[in-house]
């Protein structure tokens, strides 16, 4: 009887160190984070999407919540120069993530939305008023291990999609799947 173990080696703090991935236990592991992240991104959206409609207004979170934080440059200029993208991109974009990591679909690119999204509302939160570890924090490294361990390869689309002549010909594709 063979058993297929997968194992991971690197050098951490000038040491090797190996650790088992054993069995199927991280893979359902990765489904499972992918299939919660995407679902917390996806009621976000639809509950902004159904309480506002195309009505939702994030000029005063740029505004106020974010001002004197890292980011609030950045919110400012959209507030006062661009909100529209803001007020449609948050609830559409987190709709979009939402389903994106649901059916393992361009897991990557949506899971670097996701992160990108999470930075902000981690950095331009309250001045970490919940403490330094908080739920953005979490969120946003949520996401960043979807990335990096490729979390749509295992039970969604991307596995298939990896498969068709399209990505074959263009393998840089694969770097927004999986």
């Amino acid at each position: 009887m063979s058993t297929n173990t997968m194992r991971l080696d690197t050098r951490l703090f000038g040491r090797e160190v190996s650790y088992g991935l054993d069995g199927p236990w991280a893979s359902y592991w990765l489904v499972f984070l992918r299939l919660i992240t995407g679902w917390w991104f996806l009621s976000a959206g639809l509950g902004k999407i159904v309480e506002y409609g195309l009505l939702y207004d994030a000029e005063g979170w740029l505004l106020h919540a974010t001002e004197g934080s890292i980011v609030y440059p950045v919110t400012e200029w959209f507030a006062l120069n661009a909100v529209i993208i803001p007020n449609f991109m948050v609830p559409w974009g987190q709709l979009a993530i939402g389903l994106g990591l649901i059916f393992g679909c361009l897991t990557r690119l949506a899971a670097a939305n996701g992160a990108i999204l999470m930075f902000f509302f981690y950095f331009g939160g309250t001045g970490w008023e919940n403490g330094f570890v908080n739920g953005d924090l979490l969120g946003l490294l949520l996401f960043l291990t979807i990335i990096v361990f490729a979390a749509g390869r295992v039970w969604g689309i991307d596995a298939y999609l990896e498969q068709t002549d399209a990505v074959e010909k263009r393998p840089w594709l694969r770097y927004l799947m999986g």
